[in-house]
């Protein structure tokens, strides 16, 4: 059995470890941060961020379009009989469609970005480290994270808000395809209730909640996969730790920004 001095020693070395890791992430994050804001020349070309759009948003539409209608169906099913207890099926539109457009559509198609793109992502990078192509960039006086961070990051920053626009989108679609097709729920009542509940703060919430989603994606994948270990051990444990690291930012991400937003439309948009 360990001492006290020995647990109380490797305590504080698990403190410490993770204090230097929140460090160097803190710096890759404004080293990052430098070469979008200050930098932009260098990276704004469509041969960097051509394929990252295209693997970050367009590869990912059809998994997030049907992940969002499916959401939205769900909800409609699970809903239909508690308000159609109360004679209100027809509100069922305007409460499946402000969750989706306000929480669900964006907090989804973030997770989805972060485990089909943010693993990869991660895996890519990880697998350039222990095959030294960082090492080669920097011998040919190139910056990585400028030449492999800053496009991949903007991707996500980008096409994250786009994608939750698809979630939303086919999330609405898929409450009403059950409401009024399949409960047979009068669609003016659908929809007029959906105008009451659902102004344009609701959609513009979300987005803006998505683009904070991306950011997070975009540089926990691209560090877990810059300080990943040797071996294919070290590149999927990046891929995985990327997944769960980005899943737990977007769950806390999600409440903090909840709070602010809603206490942004409290003051400046009701009253």
């Amino acid at each position: 059995m360990n001492s006290p001095a020995t647990t109380i020693s490797h305590i504080g070395q698990y403190i410490v470890d993770i204090v230097s890791d929140f460090g160097r992430f803190m710096r890759f994050v404004g080293t990052t941060g430098s070469w979008v804001i200050f930098r932009a020349k260098y990276w704004c070309r469509w041969r960097l961020l051509g394929p990252q759009i295209y693997a970050v948003g367009v590869a990912s539409i059809p998994v997030v379009a049907i992940t969002g209608a499916f959401i939205g169906m769900v909800l409609a099913l699970e809903g239909y009989e508690q308000f159609h207890s109360l004679g209100q099926e027809g509100r069922l539109g305007g409460i499946i469609n402000v969750s989706v457009t306000k929480q669900i559509g964006p907090v989804l198609a973030a997770v989805m970005v972060a485990g089909r793109v943010g693993g990869s992502l991660a895996a890519e990078l990880g697998t350039m480290r222990v095959t030294e192509q960082l090492d080669a960039l920097r011998a040919m006086a190139t910056d990585p994270i400028a030449h492999l961070v800053v496009p991949r990051f903007v991707a996500c920053v980008v096409m994250t808000p786009i994608l939750t626009i698809y979630s939303d989108l086919l999330g609405v679609w898929g409450g009403w395809l059950i409401t009024v097709q399949f409960y047979g729920v009068s669609p003016y009542e659908y929809w007029d209730f959906t105008q009451f509940f659902v102004d344009w703060w609701q959609p513009v919430s979300g987005l803006i909640k998505s683009v904070f989603f991306g950011a997070s994606i975009g540089l926990i994948a691209c560090y877990k996969g810059f300080h990943c270990r040797a071996g294919a051990a070290g590149v999927g444990r990046a891929a995985t730790e990327a997944f769960v690291a980005s899943f737990l930012a977007i769950i806390m991400l999600n409440l903090v920004l909840a709070k602010v937003l809603n206490s942004i439309e409290i003051m400046f948009i009701i009253n």
